[in-house]
C-alpha cells in the first residue's frame, strides 16, 4: 500500500526483492518516504524502483509510537478514498511522523489531532461553534450523529423522543470544557502548533472515544487491527 501526493493511496506491488539492504530495499520500510517508479500493469500498480527520502526509522525502535504510528496509517487507508488526490492529508502525514518521531510524551494526543484535522479535509469537521441541530449555542453535549456540539434543549428532545437503545440517543457524549477546547484547537490550528500540548489521561481518553465513534459512524471506520494496541493515552 502506498499513499502517494500526486495519486491518493494506491495498492501496488512489487518485483523488488524485500531482503537485503539496497536502496530500493529500504525503501519499501514502514514509516518510509521515498522516491516511487510505479507502472501500471494491466489493472494493477507495480513498483519498479524505489529510493529513500527520509525514513523515520526511529518509530520502529519505539513500541508506543510504532503502535499509534501503524494506527495512524491504518486509520488514514481506510479513511481516504482509493486513488483520490489529498495532498494537505499527504502533507500532515509528513508532519504527523516527524513530529512523533521526535516527541518525548503526549503520543496520544497528536494522533487524537492527526484525527480530527482529518476530519476537517474530509467534508465532515464536528459542529463546534453552535448546536449542531438547531444553531443556537451549544451546551457541553457531543452528539456523534448529529455531527458536533449540541444544546441541552436539542439533547433532552432526543432522549424523550428516542429509546437509550436507539443509535442516536446512545451516541450522545458528556464534552467537558477540556475536551471541547481541545477539539476546538485540534480544528483550527496545524499539527506544528502542538509541539507543546498533551492531555490529561482522563480527557485523552474520553475525547478518544468520541473520535473513534465519529469515525465509526461517518466513515465507516471500526475494528481496525491495530486499534486494540493503540487503546492507551
Amino acid at each position: 500500500m502506498l499513499f502517494t501526493r500526486e495519486y491518493g493511496v494506491i495498492s501496488a506491488g512489487t518485483s523488488i526483492s524485500e531482503r537485503g539492504k539496497s536502496k530500493s530495499t529500504l525503501a519499501l520500510q514502514p514509516f518510509t518516504f521515498g522516491r516511487y517508479g510505479v507502472h501500471m500493469s494491466g489493472a494493477n500498480y507495480n513498483i519498479d524502483r524505489a529510493e529513500v527520502i527520509r525514513s523515520f526509522y526511529g518509530l520502529s525502535e519505539d513500541l508506543d509510537k510504532f503502535f499509534r504510528g501503524s494506527y495512524v496509517l491504518e486509520f488514514t487507508a481506510k479513511a481516504l478514498h482509493p486513488e483520490a488526490r489529498m495532498p494537505a492529508a499527504f502533507d500532515m502525514l509528513l508532519d504527523f511522523f516527524d513530529m512523533l518521531e521526535s516527541r518525548k510524551k503526549g503520543y496520544g494526543t497528536l494522533v487524537l489531532a492527526y484525527q480530527t484535522r482529518l476530519f476537517r479535509m474530509l467534508g465532515i469537521p464536528p459542529v463546534l461553534d453552535r448546536c449542531a441541530v438547531c444553531g443556537e449555542p451549544p451546551g457541553e453535549w457531543f452528539s456523534v450523529a448529529d455531527g458536533g456540539l449540541i444544546c441541552d434543549n436539542c439533547r433532552s428532545k432526543i432522549m424523550k423522543e428516542e429509546s437509550e437503545n436507539s443509535v442516536r440517543s446512545a451516541l450522545i457524549y458528556p464534552a467537558s470544557f477540556d475536551i471541547i477546547n481541545a477539539l476546538k484547537y485540534f480544528n483550527n490550528n496545524s499539527l506544528k502548533k502542538l509541539d507543546n500540548i498533551a492531555l490529561n489521561e482522563i480527557t485523552g481518553k474520553r475525547l478518544q472515544r468520541i473520535i473513534r465513534e465519529y469515525a465509526a459512524y461517518h466513515l465507516d471506520i471500526s475494528n481496525l487491527k491495530s486499534e486494540s494496541i493503540e487503546s492507551m493515552m
